[in-house]
């Protein structure tokens, strides 16, 4: 753009016609290219333009269908809800209509009843006189005579009446009942999973067994008296298997051998702080999570006791059936149950939750789980109908009300389904269970666990109240009393361990 403000004052300069007609051209030539370049650059506007156009447009119509979709979709849930709340009214009106000819039925047998009331009086009067003029009676003869024979009469048709309406009522009952549990089963799809008696642990690498093994077995002897479970190291390869009976103490177990694992020392004194400070996180874990259940449900406030027991109805299985997992199953069946039947659903709820919450307990302290519940729902103030679920849903007290008898039933139905419970499997954890109660019950047992799929009872003993020579007569006797008291198969090996240890601290 400069050489051309520079050569046309020069060519302008030259003088003469000359002179003009060349810079003219040149003036000319130029302002065709700036022309050609504005109309290059107006269609490249233009087209760029088209395309934002093009593309705006595409943008509106995709919105346009993804509106239309969505409303499609909100349209066909709000018909389907439509169609299922005008089904539900046809079934609520024909309950109805069936309760009203029952009622209709009922008052036609009142007519019907009535009617053969005054037949029996008219009858009895036109017969007084025919019979004082062919007998020899008194008219009050005649009258006691006539009214013996009428009202045995009308007793049998009343027992064919009485009887015919009770059988109406009894299958009217029976169908109501089996449309409950339809409604309660069919609008409760909850799910369910059987508890094991074994944890996997992957290892990142094989080397990580040996390391768990320890020198001479030091680490998984010590993992396996403190933690109380058996520790399964075999040929399959990143792998090991922790089996106990106690889920709660396999649960704290493997989080253990997961941890040091992720933190690579794995040594004896670091074993037990972990184990301590792993003890005092599932204190506080299995809190929360019967917070988070009260929560869901909503059925706060609670005292803290109880909420720590629902969480720790997690960690117990009763044949094979997770414990928690069957409390909230029993829970929302008779939620939906007491609903049907005009109960208090959130009672209902509540005495559901709470029916098997004795079952926290058994494994520590033993004893029966629906006295243990009562207790412990009488000792924090829960309602007289939550006491009665928990006595009446094993038979030992009648329901004395309608959410009473929903968890009755709603146990019955999460208990009773295909698959829920395993018998062996319950026999197995009572065995090993008395196992460890029995040793337990013995002066100066500190703890006592049975593993090797209760093969063998290892007991720990105080060694301030418990010397070498009683930790031997302990052994024996403890194996006595096994082979007395509890049926088990082969034999069981049982390992008294005493030891000494003293701390000290340098500052």
């Amino acid at each position: 753009m400069l050489q051309w403000m520079i050569a046309v004052p020069a060519l302008l300069a030259l003088g003469g016609a000359a002179g003009y007609l060349v810079a003219r051209l040149v003036m000319g030539k130029r302002f065709d290219y700036l022309e050609l370049e504005a109309k290059a650059r107006a269609r490249a506007i233009e087209q760029e333009a088209e395309k934002l156009l093009q593309r705006a447009e595409i943008e509106r119509k995709e919105r346009e269908l993804e509106q239309e979709r969505r409303f499609a979709e909100l349209q066909e849930e709000t018909q389907q809800r439509h169609r299922n709340l005008i089904a539900q009214e046809r079934e609520m009106e024909r309950e109805r209509q069936k309760l009203r000819q029952i009622e209709n039925r009922l008052e036609e047998k009142r007519r019907d009843l009535e009617l053969l009331e005054e037949q029996k009086r008219r009858q009895v009067e036109e017969n007084l006189a025919r019979i004082e003029a062919l007998a020899s009676m008194t008219r009050e003869e005649a009258r006691e005579f006539l009214l013996q024979r009428v009202e045995e009469q009308l007793e049998s048709d009343k027992a064919a009446l009485v009887r015919k309406e009770m059988k109406i009522a009894r299958d009217e009952a029976r169908r109501k009942a089996n449309y409950i549990l339809a409604q309660a089963t069919t609008r409760y799809a909850g799910e369910f999973a059987g508890e094991r008696l074994i944890n996997t642990i992957t290892l990142p690498t094989d080397d990580h067994k040996g390391r768990i093994i320890g020198k001479e077995g030091r680490n998984i002897k010590t993992l396996e008296q403190l933690l109380g479970v058996d520790i399964i190291i075999d040929e399959t390869p990143g792998v090991i298997v922790v089996s106990s009976f106690n889920l709660y103490r396999r649960a704290i177990a493997t989080r253990v051998i997961e941890l040091l694992v992720e933190d690579g020392r794995i040594h004896p004194g670091r074993i037990e702080e972990v184990h301590e400070k792993v003890q005092q996180e599932f204190e506080e874990k299995i809190y929360e999570e019967g917070e988070n259940v009260l929560i869901d449900l909503g059925l706060f406030p609670m005292h803290e006791e109880l909420v720590k027991l629902i969480g720790r109805l997690k960690y117990r299985a009763s044949y094979g059936q997770n414990a928690l997992a069957h409390s909230l199953e029993v829970a929302r069946l008779a939620r939906v149950m007491a609903a049907e039947m005009d109960g208090d659903e959130k009672l209902a709820l509540r005495a559901g939750l709470l029916h098997d919450i004795g079952k926290a307990l058994t494994q520590d302290f033993g004893g029966n789980h629906v006295e243990l519940g009562a207790e412990l729902c009488r000792k924090y103030d829960e309602h007289p109908t939550v006491i009665n679920a928990i006595y009446a849903h094993h038979g030992h007290v009648e329901p004395d009300s309608v959410e009473s008898a929903a968890v009755c039933a709603a146990d019955a139905l999460s208990a009773a389904r295909p698959g829920a419970r395993r018998e062996v499997l319950e026999s197995f954890t009572r065995r090993v269970g008395e196992i460890e109660k029995l040793a337990k019950s013995h002066e100066g047992v500190s703890q006592a666990y049975a593993i090797n799929a209760g093969r063998e009872l290892r007991v720990f003993v105080d060694a301030g109240k418990v010397d070498d020579n009683r930790a031997v007569l302990l052994s024996h006797t403890l194996a006595k009393e096994i082979e007395e008291k509890i049926q088990y198969p082969g034999e069981i090996k049982v390992t008294v361990i005493r030891e000494t240890r003293v701390v000290d601290f340098a500052r």
